[in-house]
């Protein structure tokens, strides 16, 4: 049998013990986990740039909600094919945290108010909430 100094042993069971306390990242506690809130709008007039332009300034206004990490606004890409569906006008694509801070954004006041100030504009809103794996 080998003999194993003191000093050695010691230094082994350091590393095994720090090594058992890091969390690797695909072991995320739940509310670590990134979440992504994606919102599809369909306008109750979709040929009107000026409803689909108060929207987007609506959203940008939106943006400023804390709790989001990174937004994106966009409308349906020229891209075509069997599997992409370009019926929506706008959509809406927010990062959060955890979803802890996307349930901060869901009754924050900025979002209240955006929704009573521009929910006259659309006739369906579709959402995609995803976490992280």
């Amino acid at each position: 049998m080998k003999t194993i100094k003191r000093r050695s042993f010691l230094a082994n069971v350091a590393i095994t013990s720090a090594l058992a306390t890091v969390t690797l990242p695909s072991e995320a506690k739940p509310k670590d986990k990134k979440f992504v809130h994606h919102v599809y709008f369909w306008l109750k007039n979709p040929s009107n740039e000026a409803d689909r332009t108060k929207l987007i300034e609506g959203l940008t206004t939106l943006s400023k909600v804390p709790t989001i990490r990174f937004h994106h606004i966009g409308v349906p890409a020229s891209t075509n094919r069997s599997v992409i569906d370009r019926s929506y006008s706008v959509s809406w694509m927010l990062f959060f945290d955890n979803l802890e801070q996307e349930e901060v954004y869901q009754t924050h006041p900025i979002h209240l108010k955006f929704i009573a100030d521009y929910s006259h504009l659309w006739e369906k809103v579709t959402v995609y909430d995803s976490e992280q794996v």
